[in-house]
């Protein structure tokens, strides 16, 4: 991922866990709650980008997720950057976009949204680079059988965030499916 070089970030507690938002001139660029997989080199270290907790579009984003988090809020209203990704990347980041609160999708659904219907792998690959987490809802994208797969963020949260919006599917069991197959 390449992020504009005068990015900014802030750090945030939130119920679940300590998130890091990032903000480029072009707009929220970052999210990622501590410790998940995928983060930036840019948040320590001697290169870390400055931290702005005044920064407005920071500020904006942390009362937005706040809100969020709390179910107060459905959809953020912060401008995005996906920049940092290759096009094939924001494709599935703008399809990840169009997946509503409460509502879930499957790899092949997004791949099929992101107009290639043919690269579900690559498509779960962009999923699990998605920099700006929750406000791009990758957490809502399941396996095709409804499972919990792969969240950069760790299962956990993605369970309890889908929790949160009244989404976690009903797991069937093989008799149901029989059923059903029927």
């Amino acid at each position: 991922m390449h992020f504009h070089p005068d990015t900014v970030q802030s750090r945030i507690d939130t119920p679940l866990g300590p998130v890091r938002l990032a903000a480029s001139p072009a707009g929220l660029c970052g999210l990622w709650f501590e410790g998940q997989q995928h983060q930036p080199a840019q948040l320590d270290g001697a290169a870390a980008w400055p931290m702005s907790a005044a920064h407005p579009l920071l500020v904006a984003a942390s009362d937005q997720l706040g809100a969020w988090l709390v179910g107060e809020r459905h959809r953020f209203d912060l401008p995005v950057d996906l920049s940092g990704g290759t096009p094939f990347q924001q494709a599935v980041w703008r399809a990840l976009l169009d997946i509503a609160w409460g509502q879930t999708r499957s790899y092949s659904q997004v791949a099929q949204l992101a107009g290639a219907p043919a690269a579900v792998r690559a498509v779960g690959a962009a999923v699990g680079r998605n920099p700006i987490s929750l406000v791009v809802p990758c957490h809502r994208v399941l396996g095709a059988s409804g499972a919990l797969t792969g969240y950069a963020g760790g299962l956990e949260r993605k369970h309890a965030l889908l929790e949160r919006e009244g989404a976690l599917p009903t797991p069937r069991s093989d008799s149901a499916a029989m059923r059903l197959a029927a």
